[in-house]
């Protein structure tokens, strides 16, 4: 009678321990146990049975003891599906793994012995004395007491659980080389040697639906085991030669069907590809093998190959009808989950494409700018809902644009996308951030609406957004905010900290009471650093967000004048980034360089009748100082002195007057505080009116309005 005290209902792993206890014979190797004549009937019990019926009924259990070191203590892997498993007593089990297997397996085996939490159900494989290797379930349990260490039990997988288990993993990733690899791996229960070979339209995400077959490029997306191949052999990411292709798309399109087949040894895989070159590309080495070929199939009138799935064997252990099919099952059952790979990859080749659209430029001769964006999950096409940019205004400042649209993926993006677009083309007419935000606000509230917006599952209320207009001239910065969190400024002697910003709703909060947008204007001497940010750089559980704000302006603090600006915006994100990213983050870093005095002049003159002939003579001795040439003096003398008298003639107060000299020409100003918008109408030179814009549009290669607290200028660049 058992003297063993039964377990209490919520110990239902000591059960299971003191089960595998037991099936554990005594006294070392499952082996030395059994009587004479059972070993010597071994080799053949281990032969796989040629009936599917036996297959289905062979022993599938083993079970290994572990002492606290990870040493083999006890085991029975005596089934014939475990054989060539050298699981000897005395040795460390880590040895039955794979390579790359050890860290994460030791990893699990520790925990469990210093939780005395069970492990269950590791779909693994276990390294077999020639090379091969085994599929298994492993469950990692604490030994049953009075003993020390570990029990861990195998299940050698059985086709139909191993086809759910199959199916399960590759369907976990959206990556088209992981799902790959996933098939691939699952595949490597049938053979030795499992490789998977995609259409290369499928590979980039293109549509493959009518494509002839003599045209078919096969790309190795997937190969298993890991391990140093024959030069020449076909690795993952390599393309297969040409006829190889059209050999295995021929194979597997006999009769405009497709079929598995099967090539059963050497000779005959070398009869077939006819060529050695493909023979050393496509075989896994010397020795005689055979495959099955069995092509990945999207149902549809008519069936689309996505590529082939190729299973090796050594060719003394032919492929049994039954394996055959469950072959096909498998690779039937899990061909939609490449296809929705492939249209990932679509969405991510072009969401990247988008964002690379609206990725900052490095900036100019008067401000220098830098960005890192780095999305929360790979799942997301790799582009979430914060959206960074940067550009040059016609009118000689810069535009720093930050936000956050609500969610992630493609619609996202395209809502990302939509506003960056209209604010920059909004701020190059010449809006102020307050309006461009008004603008951007209505967008988002109709992009919400019952048509567009919720019925397609997407909405991008509460987006944020916040919008910094840098003048190289004044060293002032123009900023507005939409419920963003507010920039952090570095002053050029080191100082740092978040400007006092007044929060605002967000984009489209309709639940809110309405406010007019802030406009903020503050300082920025050259050798600024502006630092423009989403809140996934600062957020963190265990510290509020104010804290968060003040360890970016720490950062930032640190970054010195001459660090190059890139490398520094890494740094800062490498230092501020948590440990487990839950949110988008994005950085984009200004520093401020603006004009030298020497190149900028301003005058302001009296909105009196000898305004233009002032603003003539001044203009024309700045242009004799700046070596300008004579046709470029003339040129501006008459543009500045035509637009000055439409400032007298139209508009009332103060005139300003500014000149800059950037590289590739003259940017020319004239500020007055009318608000009309001057337009140039039809007519010509001798009409009565509108001559001073047809002479701005005929001397310059741009010209512009744009408005002021005060008024508006009316802005024209022209060539050195």
């Amino acid at each position: 009678m058992d003297s063993t005290p039964s377990p209490s209902p919520s110990s239902a792993f000591d059960l299971v321990s003191r089960a595998l206890g037991r099936y554990i014979p005594r006294g070392g190797a499952a082996g030395d146990a059994r009587p004479a004549d059972a070993r010597g009937d071994r080799t053949r019990r281990r032969r796989p049975p040629e009936d599917p019926a036996a297959g289905r009924q062979e022993q599938i259990l083993g079970a290994v003891n572990l002492d606290r070191y990870l040493i083999i203590t006890r085991c029975n892997l005596d089934a014939p599906v475990f054989a060539g498993l050298e699981a000897v007593v005395g040795r460390p089990f880590v040895g039955l793994l794979p390579r790359g297997d050890v860290p994460t397996v030791t990893r699990r085996l520790r925990q469990v012995l210093e939780t005395g939490e069970a492990h269950v159900a590791r779909i693994q494989r276990l390294r077999r004395g020639d090379g091969s290797e085994l599929v298994v379930s492993m469950s990692i349990l604490p030994a049953a007491a009075p003993e020390e260490g570990l029990t861990v039990s195998l299940i050698a997988m059985a086709r139909r659980l191993h086809l759910y288990a199959a199916e399960t993993a590759i369907g976990t990733s959206l990556d088209i080389g992981e799902t790959a690899q996933s098939l691939a791996e699952s595949l490597l229960a049938w053979g030795d040697v499992a490789a998977v070979d995609l259409d290369f339209a499928v590979w980039t995400g293109e549509g493959v639906t009518g494509r002839s077959k003599g045209r078919i490029r096969l790309r190795r997306a997937a190969l298993v085991p890991d391990r140093a191949w024959p030069e020449g052999y076909v690795t993952p990411g390599e393309d297969l030669p040409g006829d190889a292709s059209r050999l295995l798309a021929q194979a597997v399109l006999r009769d405009d069907a497709p079929q598995t087949i099967v090539i059963p040894d050497r000779e005959a895989v070398e009869r077939v590809l006819g060529s050695p070159r493909v023979v050393r590309a496509l075989v896994p080495g010397d020795r005689s093998a055979g495959v099955a070929c069995v092509p990945l199939v999207l149902d549809g009138a008519p069936p689309v190959v996505l590529g082939v799935a190729e299973v090796w064997r050594r060719a003394d252990s032919p492929f049994r009808d039954s394996e055959l099919l469950d072959l096909q099952e498998l690779v039937a059952r899990t061909a939609h989950h490449v296809d929705l790979a492939r249209q990932h990859q679509r969405e991510h080749t072009q969401v990247l494409a988008l964002q690379r659209r609206l990725l900052p430029r490095t900036g100019g001769d008067t401000i220098e700018i830098a960005s890192v964006y780095q999305p929360a999950t790979p799942d997301s096409a790799g582009v979430g809902g914060d959206w960074v940019n940067s550009f040059p205004l016609p009118d000689g400042r810069t535009a720093l644009v930050v936000g956050d649209v609500v969610g992630h993926g493609l619609g996202a993006a395209a809502t990302m996308g939509q506003l960056s677009m209209e604010a920059r083309a909004l701020l190059s007419a010449g809006l102020a951030p307050d309006e461009v935000l008004e603008h951007l606000d209505e967008t988002v509230s109709l992009l919400d609406d019952a048509d567009s917006g919720l019925t397609a599952g997407y909405s991008a209320l509460g987006s944020t957004c916040c919008i910094a207009l840098y003048d190289p001239v004044s060293h002032r910065v123009t900023l507005s905010s939409a419920g963003h969190l507010p920039p952090v400024l570095v002053s050029p002697d080191g100082h740092a900290g978040p400007l006092e910003v007044r929060t605002h709703p967000g984009l489209g909060a309709e639940f809110a009471l309405r406010e007019p947008f802030d406009v903020h204007t503050f300082s920025a001497p050259p050798g600024s650093l502006l630092a423009l940010y989403t809140d996934g750089l600062v957020e963190d559980p265990a510290v509020s967000i104010d804290e968060g704000i003040g360890r970016l302006a720490d950062a930032v603090s640190t970054v010195h004048p001459w660090d190059a600006l890139q490398r520094a915006a890494r740094h800062v994100v490498s230092t501020l980034g948590p440990a487990r990213q839950r949110d988008d983050v994005t950085l984009l870093l200004a520093r401020m360089i603006g004009y030298r005095k020497g190149d900028t002049a301003t005058w302001r003159l009296p909105a009196r009748d000898d305004a233009p002939a002032r603003a003539r003579t001044q203009v024309s001795v700045l242009l004799r100082q700046w070596r300008t040439r004579d046709d470029t003096r003339d040129d501006v003398v008459l543009l500045i002195s035509e637009l000055v008298t439409n400032a007298v003639r139209f508009a009332t107060g103060p005139i300003t007057v500014r000149l800059i000299r950037s590289g590739h020409g003259l940017l020319c100003e004239v500020g007055d505080t009318g608000s009309g918008r001057p337009r140039l109408r039809r007519g010509g030179l001798l009409a009565d009116g509108g001559r001073g814009l047809h002479i701005a549009h005929r001397l310059t290669t741009r010209w512009g309005v744009r408005w002021t607290d005060t008024g508006k200028v009316v802005w024209a660049k022209v060539a050195r």
